[in-house]
């Protein structure tokens, strides 16, 4: 088992704020595999990404309670837990996912009523919450969410399917959340995170339109030089 230094909002404040975040996905981890993946990108991994599915708010299962705790007890590096879930289950769904070790929880602001009192939730069982938003979603669909949240996740593809290209609408959608964060008074409190469609050519396209961290899947994954990889990355520069 490996003792993480801090947990829940102490570990998501403590990320780092002078460089592009570096955010695992382990969804493209081999999950045959997951302790040697894990072991690989331990020391370049800033926060390890899991998404959760339902087969209902998105296409297919992903991940489970029981896996994330697993992943836990083998890294030292913060848990952030993406539930893409429906409504009706998505303060359970928030619940057993802190309890399986989540250190932030990011919550669909499509889940409405049900999104907020899972925030609420997540802050009270002792972890960081965030809001996420699908590509189709008008951005001011994350305003209610602003004043309790610590991350705001754009998707820029859609929703629960590997392989897409970004948006056209990504970069912009960023500037735009980015606007209503400031107009919130929480800019300096929230990071703003990309998710989906990244690849060499995009990541400093979302870096440059204001991305505190992207969402790294095969593009981290399938690099045989992972340390020269993240050296990029952390190197690239926030619009001024």
């Amino acid at each position: 088992m490996t003792a993480k230094p801090v947990s829940g909002p102490a570990a998501i404040a403590a990320l780092p704020r002078n460089r592009l975040i570096g955010e695992f996905s382990l969804w493209s981890a081999d999950l045959a595999n997951m302790e040697r993946d894990l072991s690989r990108i331990e020391p370049h991994a800033d926060l390890h990404h899991i998404d959760v599915a339902d087969a209902r708010f998105t296409p297919g299962f992903l991940f489970f309670p029981d896996m994330v705790a697993r992943i836990a007890r083998l890294t030292a590096k913060p848990i952030h837990v993406h539930l893409m879930v429906e409504a009706e289950i998505v303060e359970a769904q928030t619940r057993q996912f802190i309890e399986a070790g989540a250190d932030l929880v990011t919550i669909h602001a499509e889940n409405g009523a049900a999104g907020l009192r899972a925030v609420k939730l997540a802050r009270e069982l002792g972890a960081e919450a965030g809001v996420v938003l699908r590509l189709e979603t008008p951005l001011e669909a994350i305003e209610p969410f602003l004043p309790r949240v610590a991350f705001v996740t754009l998707l820029g593809t859609s929703i629960g399917v590997k392989g897409q290209s970004l948006s056209e609408e990504a970069c912009p959608r960023l500037v735009e959340a980015r606007a209503l964060m400031r107009k919130a008074g929480r800019e300096p409190d929230i990071r703003l995170a990309a998710d989906g469609g990244i690849r060499h050519e995009t990541v400093p396209l979302l870096r440059a339109a204001g991305a505190d961290t992207v969402v790294l899947g095969s593009l981290a994954f399938g690099d045989p030089n992972l340390a020269q990889r993240m050296a990029w990355l952390h190197g690239l520069k926030a619009a001024a």
